[in-house]
């Protein structure tokens, strides 16, 4: 398709050289006082259903032609990798495809993966929960540098129902539990470098001493960058009765760690509910019904891998993050597309 595209794309910029200068396009208003002056769009040398194919004036760039033709600077990334550039050249054609290509990430001998990472607490020294600052910071600073995308969790919806496409190297970032280091050292660093991040909350847990409080986690999501989502009310369990509790009680109990979090939430900080993430990473059917009933799309576990455009909604992976990993551990983590296996 891409080889058919440049083609055509060659052929109608041959014929565009044959045809006589069009008059000078008329100068743009002056910007207000303080403010650069607008980029004036590119002319449009083909379109139709598929694709437009536009000439970059200088000042443009994928981002703001995405912006334009596609509705979201977000998908910048689909341009790039179709005309096989980094970025726009002032005077060079490029083809913008108008509707996903690839929404399942499928390639001849690979599928894409998208790996969502599970960290826990940050702290001064390092144990199994907690990663001091330095080493949370040089894992955000691999991904930064190293081509990948970190998106935000409710991107993963669309591209699992074959919406939309993803960057080929897309990561997920989730905290869970909701201590308080999570914005005293993670915080600082996400935004340093404007990466977005889910926060699993068990609320429950708000008011204790080393806990987030409300004020910080409206911060945090007044911001764009950080979502707030349940990770249950008490962190129990949710997948073994108490004891001498019968079906009607523990069905009871249940809803209650589903509907409670989703519910306050809400409530406090105005956040739509996508994704659930289970204590102990333990589902089961009673617990999904109820998830449903709420209209959560998605429920993440503890279990290490990626999530291909097949996943089950309700039964994510997640690879854990440990304070004793060093960069290679963590790159371990990051596999974002596994081979097809042929029978």
């Amino acid at each position: 398709m891409r080889a058919l595209v440049l083609l055509a794309l060659a052929a109608v910029l041959a014929g565009c050289a044959e045809t006589p200068e069009r008059p000078a396009p008329s100068v743009p208003p002056a910007a207000p006082s303080g403010h650069a002056p607008p980029v004036e769009p590119g002319p449009v040398v083909a379109r139709d259903a598929a694709f437009v194919v536009v000439v970059p004036r200088a000042g443009e760039d994928f981002a703001s032609l995405a912006e334009r033709y596609l509705g979201d600077r977000s998908r910048r990334f689909e341009i790039a990798e179709f005309n096989r550039q980094d970025e726009a050249r002032a005077g060079r054609a490029v083809a913008i495809p108008l509707a996903p290509l690839n929404p399942g990430g499928i390639e001849p001998a690979s599928f894409q993966t998208v790996p969502i990472l599970c960290y826990h607490r940050f702290g001064s020294r390092a144990s199994s929960m907690t990663l001091t600052a330095a080493s949370f910071e040089a894992q955000m600073r691999y991904l930064a540098q190293n081509g990948y995308s970190v998106i935000p969790m409710a991107k993963l919806v669309d591209f699992l129902d074959g919406k939309i496409a993803l960057p080929r190297k897309s990561v997920v970032i989730t905290i869970d539990d909701g201590y308080r280091s999570t914005y005293d050292i993670a915080w600082p660093v996400l935004r340093k470098f404007n990466f977005p991040a889910t926060v699993f909350l068990y609320t429950d847990f708000v008011g204790a001493s080393d806990a987030l409080t409300w004020p910080q986690m409206k911060e945090m999501t007044a911001s764009g960058l950080v979502d707030i989502q349940p990770h249950s009310k008490t962190h129990a369990n949710l997948t073994m009765r108490l004891a001498d509790e019968n079906d009607a009680r523990y069905r009871e109990r249940i809803k209650r760690e589903v509907e409670a979090p989703v519910d306050v939430i809400r409530e406090r900080l105005g956040e739509a509910t996508v994704t659930y993430a289970y204590p102990y990473g333990d589902v089961n059917d009673v617990v999904v019904e109820y998830l449903r009933g709420k209209g959560v799309k998605l429920g993440v576990t503890v279990t290490p891998g990626g999530n291909g455009f097949f996943a089950p909604h309700a039964m994510l992976r997640r690879s854990m993050v440990f304070g004793g990993d060093d960069l290679d551990a963590f790159k371990s983590k990051l596999v974002t597309a596994l081979p097809v296996v042929r029978p």
